[in-house]
């Protein structure tokens, strides 16, 4: 018989002063590990059902986008439950969001697909394993796709949020789940992910904050810094000219989530981590600007043309602002990187190669 497990939420903390403090670098780890350094294999659902993978195993069940507290926690559930079963702790998720295929045009994302699934296998859980999402998969009722899911497989416990739809037009709810559920006796558990504030982590609250140029109150419900990757493109030049070079980078817009403005923000290379000033949007001081991400390496060099690049932003410094000379700009711009080296620090967890400050 179906069971609906106890609705949970978990503490988060955030704050929004403007007071400059001192921001140190740390490697992204999941907040849930239970092997030290273990990433699971990542499994198409296919396979998964040929192997029997999902037989007696506990499953949360979601897109993930970011990967954020509350996602950890469901995984943490379904850990939870496979060690009460000995069964396999399984994060059940698609290629792509689903959204994707039906609102590509306004959708905004935290994370790429590819880069979901690294951070998924990352989380604990024994394997991920992926659905393929197609516009028939979703077309779908919502019994016809949980057979498709599961394909006859029966775990032992399925976590997902207590608003969880599925199936054609999200007809599919708890109540269909708990039906389905019923006749081989998967325990369903549908959880409330609150914060400590009462309010729920969502990765549409995440995005709206990022948007609103509030990155660490978006990394406190992440769970981990909001990081972005990029390739780099041949820019207008205008840095060079004016003294500071910048790496232009190339952004899907799905994933041009970050809010307009100037940032502090650690950029990565080659492995390497090094302290950045990253604008967002376009420059109005120069009138061809257009919409675009340029990020200021500080004490790098190299030639990264063509290169993916990966971006942390940290703190929002100020808005986009249109200057009354170029000399203006210069003088802003100076002061934004010297803020940047003054306040953002490394820490143990870098490699001791890296270039020192």
């Amino acid at each position: 018989m179906s069971s609906a497990c106890a609705a949970s939420s978990f503490a988060t903390s955030s704050s929004r002063s403007m007071k400059p403090i001192r921001f140190v670098a740390r490697p992204i780890l999941a907040a849930s590990f239970r092997k030290e350094y273990f990433v699971a294999p990542i499994v198409n659902a296919s396979e998964a059902v040929e192997r029997g993978l999902l037989s007696g195993a506990s499953c949360a069940f979601g897109v993930f986008d970011g990967v954020h507290l509350g996602h950890r926690f469901l995984i943490d559930q379904a850990i939870e439950t496979a060690r009460e079963s000995g069964g396999a702790a399984v994060a059940l998720t698609f290629d792509v969001d689903p959204d994707e295929l039906f609102h590509a045009d306004r959708l905004k994302k935290l994370m790429g697909n590819e880069r979901r699934l690294r951070a998924l296998a990352e989380t604990g859980a024994d394997y991920v394993v992926v659905l393929t999402f197609t516009e028939d998969f979703a077309a779908q009722a919502p019994a016809e796709f949980l057979e498709a899911t599961f394909g006859g497989c029966v775990p032992y416990a399925l976590h997902v949020g207590a608003d969880f739809r599925f199936g054609a037009r999200a007809a599919g709810t708890v109540a269909d789940l708990e039906a389905w559920a019923s006749a081989g006796g998967t325990r369903i558990c549908a959880h409330e992910l609150k914060g400590a504030d009462g309010r729920p982590i969502r990765a549409t609250r995440i995005r709206l904050l990022l948007a609103e140029g509030r990155c660490e109150d978006a990394a406190a419900l992440l769970g981990h810094p909001y990081v972005f990757d990029g390739e780099v493109r041949k820019g207008r030049g205008e840095g060079a000219d004016m003294g500071f070079r910048t790496a232009n980078l190339e952004l899907p817009a799905m994933l041009q989530t970050l809010g307009e403005g100037v940032y502090a923000a650690w950029a990565t290379v080659d492995g390497a981590r090094y302290r950045a000033a990253m604008s967002v949007g376009a420059a109005p001081t120069f009138e061809a600007a257009t919409a675009t991400c340029e990020v200021n390496i500080l004490d790098f060099s190299g030639d990264i043309y063509g290169d993916s690049i990966e971006v942390e932003p940290v703190r929002f410094l100020r808005p986009m602002i249109r200057f009354s000379s170029v000399d203006e700009l210069i003088a802003t711009v100076k002061g934004n990187i010297a803020w940047v080296r003054e306040n953002l620090v490394r820490d143990s967890f870098d490699d001791a190669d890296e270039r020192k400050s």
